[in-house]
């Protein structure tokens, strides 16, 4: 009995082999979706490729639903000039630092183009200055194919921003996000269109917040981040990891014109202050002091045994202005305005600014080791000068 047992124990092992063998050799895909392995496709009797299980979720780790809420926001401009129309700023070597191959003069370059975003259903659109400055024509090119002649509204060239504004119906207006709780590693994506391309997203994190001494901007307070922004993205917007507005791509540190992973966004903060402004205004108004502040460097506090450290020295005063009617002098070392302190010149800079014009401030000087408290009628910051 028990050898009979064992013989119909050895033919069905023998015959279970025998089927196994034949199934792995001709049918390998019935084995692996038997065991949940990626399916394969038979391209001949000699190459078999894996396949993944299709899906239709998006994956966890996708950003696809950011960048599908934001790209039909963000628009194409090509700007028009006359060739003696160019910024003679567009030639000079530190400019061409920051704005890579983007600030060639025209008559090296073909065409202009850059980067905006949609800001409202009203059809205002939010790019640089300098994308547009100087433009006799600028054109629109939406995502959706949709083309539109644009006028301009108003421009800031200190914070280099311009809005402008094209009539057409529908139009996806982007969500604003909060660039104030936006934090070091946050990820951030990229969108415009480099190099004339084609709309392009790209994605990078936060690398540094509050930015404010690069020296592009008479005002800056920068998002830097290490997302590839190239020309032809200025203008365009740089987005939180759930498609809200955190800034528009300004500039980049280049040495040949494409990306080395630092790049630079205005914040929202600044972009709604300045947008609320023209279209309100049709400028920026900002308030004046009257002076130029440069920082206190190790060097010159040994020179002029200057003990104060922190704040902003007085270079020069503009004769009557608002700060030499006070007696400020130059030699003056800034620390404060009504009661907010300062650690450098573009701080002091930032403040001034948000000062009414026609209202009073109280700016503390340490002169010869004293400080002194005076009060300035604030004045109105003149129009921006090219030249300056």
């Amino acid at each position: 009995m028990m050898r009979r047992l064992w013989l119909l124990f050895a033919q069905t092992i023998t015959v279970g082999l025998a089927l196994w063998f034949i199934v792995t050799t001709l049918k390998p895909q019935w084995v692996q979706q038997g065991f949940g392995i990626n399916k394969s496709l038979s391209l001949s009797s000699t190459a078999t490729l894996i396949e993944a299980p299709s899906t239709k979720k998006t994956s966890p780790n996708s950003y696809n639903l950011a960048a599908k809420r934001a790209m039909p926001s963000v628009v194409n401009i090509s700007a028009s000039r006359n060739s003696n129309n160019t910024n003679p700023l567009l030639s000079d070597p530190f400019f061409k630092r920051f704005f890579g191959e983007q600030a060639r003069p025209k008559s090296e370059r073909p065409s202009s183009s850059g980067s905006g975003v949609i800001m409202s259903p009203q059809g205002h659109i939010l790019t640089n200055n300098h994308v547009i400055q100087g433009a006799n024509a600028i054109e629109v090119a939406l995502a959706d194919g949709r083309q539109a002649s644009a006028k301009i509204i108003g421009t800031d060239p200190d914070t280099d921003l311009a809005v402008l504004q094209i009539d057409l119906k529908d139009l996806p207006a982007i969500t604003l996000g909060h660039s104030e709780e936006a934090n070091v590693g946050d990820v951030v994506l990229a969108i415009g269109n480099p190099f004339g391309v084609g709309q392009t997203v790209t994605m990078g994190i936060v690398s540094a917040l509050g930015r404010n001494s690069v020296g592009i901007n008479t005002y800056e307070n920068f998002i830097q981040t290490d997302a590839a922004v190239n020309p032809g993205n200025s203008g365009g917007a740089l987005i939180d990891a759930n498609g809200n507005l955190l800034g528009i791509n300004s500039a980049i540190y280049s040495q040949n014109g494409g990306s080395l992973g630092i790049g630079f966004a205005i914040p929202v903060s600044t972009i709604k202050m300045v947008m609320e402004a023209i279209i309100t205004d049709g400028q920026v108004v900002r308030g004046y002091l009257g002076i130029s502040p440069e920082d206190i460097t190790a060097e010159m506090a040994e020179s002029f045994n200057i003990k104060q450290t922190k704040g902003s020295i007085v270079a020069a005063v503009v004769r009557g202005g608002p700060a030499d009617q006070a007696g400020v002098k130059p030699g003056d070392i800034c620390v404060a305005i009504d009661g907010k302190p300062f650690l450098n010149s573009r701080e002091m800079m930032n403040q001034i600014a948000q000062l009414k014009p026609n209202s009073k401030a109280k700016l503390k000087v340490v002169r010869q080791s004293n400080e002194i408290q005076l009060d300035i009628v604030v004045g109105k910051r003149p129009p921006f000068k090219p030249e300056e």
